[in-house]
Parts: C-alpha cells; structure tokens; sequence
C-alpha cells in the first residue's frame, strides 16, 4: 500500500506544482498581455481575424455571446455529421471503411461538439484516419476551446462593472486554441510517439502471431492484423481537452495508445492539469488569488476522498470471487485485489486514479474497463459524474459549473445570516440564484429522466444482455450520468449502438451541455452590469476553511438529494448483494 500512496502522492504534487505557472500563463493571454509565445501566436491569430472578418475590439453582451457559441458549435456538430456520411468515399480510408449510419453519426457528432465523445463504436473499425483527424480532432480542439472561452467571458461578469458586455466569443476561443491547447497537445504528442504511440497514415500492419491459433470453424489463425494510425496526435488533445474518445476501442487500455507507465502518468496528468490550473487563473483575473485556491482546494479534496474510497474498493478485492475460495491477495505472482477488466502492466492504484480522475474531470477516457469494478468502485466514478462534472470538470466548463455552486452557497449562506449575499464584490440576486439552479438542475433532471425512459421502455431494457437486475441498472444510469454530464465514460456491457440509444443519448448530450453554458453566460452578463461593493465588516470571507466546507457540504448535499435513491436501486443495492 505504500508504492500506492507515493503513486498518488507523485500525480497530485506534480499536478499542483503546474498549476500555478500554466494558471498564471493563460491569465495573461486572456488579459491580452505580453507572453513568450506571443512572437509565435499574434501573427497566425491575426491572420485568423483577418480571414474570418473579426476585429478583437468588437465586444458583445451575453445573449450575442451566447447566439455565437450555438451557432459556430451547430455548424461544427453538422460538418462532422457530414463527414461521417462520406466518409466512403473521401480519402485516407485504407481499410475502406463505408459511411456511418445516420442514427450513429447523428449521436458521434453530437457527442464530439459538446465535449462529450461518447463513442457507440469501434474506432479502429468505423472511422477513417480523415474522419478521426478532421472530424473528432479537430472537434476535440474546439469544443474545449468552447468551453474556456465561456469562462473566460463568467470571470469578466466578476471583475467588469456597469458594462453590458463580456468579450469576444471569436476572440477568446482563438486564444483558446492558439495559446493554450495548440501548444500543449504538440508537446504531449511528440513525447506520447517518443513513447510508443503510433502515428501514422499506413493501414493495418499483419504480423505473425507467437502461438498459433484456431477461429470457430476449426481453421488455423497464425496471423493479426494490428490496426493503427495517427493516434498520438489525437491522445494528446483527448486528454489536454478533456474530451475522452479514443482512436482505438478499448481507449487508453491499448498499448498503442498507452504503451508505458510514463506514457500512463503524461495521460493522467493532462486530464486535469489545464482544469486545475483554470482555477489560478480565475484567482489571478479576479483579483485575489485566495478565491482561485480555495475552488482548488474545495476539488482537491472531494477528489482525494473519492480516490482513496475507489482504491480500497478495488483492491480489497471481488467478494463474489472471495466466496468461492479464490485468493485475491497481493503476492510475487499477482497485484491482488479486483484485477477483473484491469491491465496487469498498470495495477489497481493507476486504473483506480484514472477513473477517479476521468469521471472527476469530463474526460471519461478509461486505462481500464469500469464495468467490471466493484459496486462500490463503479459508485464512485458515478457520482463524480454526477455531482455535475465540477470536481476539476472540463477544461472551463468544470470551474463554470463549480461557480454555479459557488453563487449557490453564497446565497444560501447569506440567507442564514440574514445578509444580502455577496460574492467578489457583486450582489447575488434572484437572478443569478434562478440561473445557478438551472446549471445545477438540468443535468441531473435530463439523466433521472433518460434513465427512467430506459428502464420503462422495451427498447432501453434490450440492451441489457448480460446483466440484468442491479447491475443493469447501473450500467443504464452509467449510460446517462455521462450524457447529461458530457463525460463519456460508460458501463461498456450496455450495448448502447442502436436507434434508440444514439438518438435518446444525442438530445441529453446537447441538453446538458448548452442548457449550461446559456445560463452561465447569462449570469455573467448580469453581473457585468452590476456596481463593485466595497468590502464591510459584514461580508462573507469566501477564501477561508471555513468556506470550503461549507461549499464541498452544498456540492455533496446537491449530488445525494438529487442522486441517492437512483443509486440505491443499482450500485449500493449490488454492493449488499454481493456479501
């Protein structure tokens, strides 16, 4: 157990350590200052505006901000629909590989524009190296582009005053690109191929196989086609992006995409590391770094309880395998514990991190396979799903959503103290409180109310084969949870590639992502508006310890009001059991 912790120990100090330089690095190019890769970036961004007929002096109020997020992520969401209809007949195909049907690419384009990249699919057989590359690619860039420009635009609705506008939607996701994922996804992609991971445009290589085999007819296979590709390029901002979908199937398990441990800890690292340091950066743009810390803190530690819960389940073992007198205890020949669904090259501390730190975040890439985790190691990954993505989150979208709930323990403190609520110097009014309630709300309403249709409806109980009773529940709440919370990870033993899931999963996917982002964007061009309030005697600390509990108390109370009966009908209920 002690290698466990200095694992651990190593991912959380090295995350830390980063986040205050990258933090303070995109405070500065969002404040438009002088940067070292300025020199590199202004001319290609002026020429970005050039082309497009955008001037950065042009201003806009929240509802043209938020017609602009809608339309250029519509607009993407239908090219890459349209890709994947074509994709027969466009090039770099070498496997030949037909268009995608409708219903699939309907779900895949959706999934992809809203950070999503829930995949119904085989990559590696579905998708062609033009489809990955130009279509979920470049989507992954843009999505999470998507996402830290409305952010951006929430932390100027703090530090502007009497102004109706919040920046440049155009401005802020070039920015985005150009600056911060660009940059960092070439790094980690040269060391990613340094490591192992393929990236190329020949087709499937044939290799012989050590030891020859037989296929269900009784014919000898003593050959594999491997299937590779440009992967590595695409990793890099899966991971930096918090996207999550993976080239090949089984995702970062395959040794093409996650060939070596270092490989493993980059990939873990840059799930969260731009979604940590977002938090500097809003302490640094507000004015008073202490808020910044403290939302980290408040992140850290929900993450560190949930870790070490997921990492007790799994490697306490399967109690199912225990009773029937299997030994599941660490020794020379194995790792012990659940090693079910686990790579035997990674263990149970780095699988348990992974889907710790994917679920916190809304990556939802896997290093290991989550439907054959305990039941209490399947809970944990659910609930940081549906907590609302806010523990760390998506890059932007996971500190927009922690806010959320930031403006909701202001106003609900305040009530109890019987003061106006306050929070950076802003009043917190019905409005903002109406808004924070829908950015909490929905989520949780579309995945309850999915789940329910599922569990009702012919169509949603048929894709249950293997695991009917809690288990299957589970998997169908899974399904959901990752949807409406634009994750992507999934309980893989729901066979989800069929008409009603992809349409069903699709609407969720869109209703979780923008019924958000609108109300975000809403509320920052309210406080833009507002005056500054001089800090009194009677203004809350929102900095302290104090503070912190009482928000990760709010968070935790929203996510088992909301969340507790569900997963009493699937994880906790096979848990009991199992014993």
């Amino acid at each position: 157990m002690l290698f466990v912790f200095l694992q651990i120990g190593l991912y959380l100090g090295v995350l830390l350590l980063l986040v205050k330089p990258l933090g303070l690095y995109m405070a500065r190019i969002y404040g438009g200052e002088h940067t070292f890769m300025t020199p590199v970036m202004e001319p290609i961004e002026r020429l970005v505006y050039r082309a497009s007929g955008i001037k950065q002096s042009d201003e806009m109020d929240w509802k043209i901000y938020a017609v602009a997020v809608l339309l250029f992520n519509m607009a993407g969401l239908l090219l890459l629909f349209i890709i994947q209809r074509i994709q027969g007949f466009l090039p770099l195909n070498p496997q030949a590989l037909p268009a995608v049907a409708p219903d699939l690419a309907f779900n895949t384009a959706i999934s992809f524009a809203t950070n999503t990249n829930w995949q119904s699919y085989n990559g590696e057989t579905t998708m062609s190296y033009l489809t990955q590359m130009m279509g979920m690619t470049v989507q992954n860039f843009l999505s999470a582009a998507t996402g830290m420009a409305v952010l951006i635009a929430l932390i100027r609705g703090f530090t502007r005053h009497t102004i109706n506008t919040i920046g440049n939607f155009w401005v802020d996701m070039t920015r985005s690109v150009l600056y911060v994922l660009l940059p960092l996804s070439l790094v980690l992609s040269i060391v990613l191929v340094s490591q192992g991971v393929v990236q190329t445009f020949d087709g499937a290589q044939t290799v012989s196989l050590l030891q020859k085999t037989q296929d269900i007819n009784g014919q000898t296979i003593s050959e594999q086609a491997v299937a590779v590709g440009p992967a590595a390029s695409q990793i890099a901002i899966k991971q930096l992006g918090t996207n999550g979908g993976g080239f090949f199937n089984v995702n970062s398990a395959h040794p093409l995409e996650n060939p070596t441990p270092f490989s493993n800890f980059l990939e873990m690292l840059a799930i969260l590391l731009i979604p940590a340091a977002l938090c500097y950066t809003f302490g640094r743009m507000v004015g008073d770094t202490r808020q910044g810390w403290a939302i980290l803190a408040a992140m850290t530690l929900i993450f560190v309880a949930v870790l070490i819960v997921s990492v007790w389940a799994e490697q306490r073992g399967n109690p199912v395998l225990a009773s029937l007198y299997i030994d599941q205890s660490p020794g020379n020949l194995q790792p012990g514990g659940n090693m079910e669904g686990k790579e035997l090259r990674l263990g149970i501390a780095d699988s348990a991190l992974w889907a710790t730190a994917t679920t916190a975040a809304s990556n939802g890439s896997v290093n290991a396979m989550l439907d054959s985790f305990t039941p209490l190691g399947g809970l944990t990954a659910m609930w940081l799903m549906q907590l609302g993505e806010v523990v760390y989150g998506g890059v932007g979208s996971g500190l927009y959503g922690m806010l959320a709930f930031v403006i909701i323990a202001v106003f609900v403190a305040g009530l109890m103290i019987g003061r106006t609520p306050e929070y950076l110097g802003k009043k917190i009014e019905a409005f903002e409180m109406k808004m924070a309630s829908i950015m909490v709300l929905v989520p949780v309403l579309v995945v309850l109310l999915g789940t329910a249709i599922a569990v009702i409806i012919p169509e949603g109980k048929q894709a249950v084969f293997y695991n009917p009773g809690p288990h299957g529940f589970s998997e169908i709440l899974y399904a959901f949870s990752s949807a409406g919370n634009n994750n992507g990870s999934a309980f893989a033993g729901l066979a989800t590639n069929t008409l009603f899931y992809n349409i069903m999963l699709g609407f969720v996917m869109l209703i979780g992502r923008y019924w958000v982002i609108i109300p975000a964007l809403a509320i920052a061009g309210s406080l833009a508006r507002k005056k500054i309030i001089p800090v009194s005697s009677g203004t809350l600390p929102t900095h302290t310890m104090l503070f912190i509990t009482w928000l990760i108390t709010v968070i935790i109370i929203v996510g088992a009001l909301s969340f507790f009966p569900a997963l009493s009908l699937g994880p906790l209920v096979e848990h009991l059991m199992a014993k």
